[in-house]
């Protein structure tokens, strides 16, 4: 689901987000993917959990845009890790080849 933050508070690690359905969602800083971090206004989308005081939201991730299918906010997350990984074999090849010209001058 899509939504957008009425509410965070970081240090209280708490908030309230107004889903695009009309209801309102507790947020607690637990319910947030890793990495992420929210701010009021921002549009977020999220998976529901009846809490013990109504209604929450879970798995909570920046929106990037692209579309309210879920299946689609699974996807980025691995593309980025694929990213990373490409990033640290640059840097295992960069090093390599210092070791190697570092040979070369002794």
């Amino acid at each position: 689901m899509k939504g957008k933050v009425k509410f965070f508070n970081v240090s209280k690690r708490f908030g309230f987000i107004a889903g695009d359905d009309g209801k309102e969602y507790f947020v607690h800083q637990m319910g947030l993917k890793e990495g992420v971090r929210i701010n009021e206004d921002d549009t977020v989308v999220f998976d529901t959990e009846d809490g013990d005081r109504g209604p929450k939201a879970v798995n909570v991730a920046l929106d990037d845009g692209s579309s309210s299918d879920s299946g689609a906010d699974e996807a980025a997350p691995a593309e980025s890790e694929d990213e990373a990984g490409s990033e640290e074999e640059a840097e295992s090849e960069d090093s390599a080849d210092e070791s190697e010209e570092e040979s070369k001058d002794e």
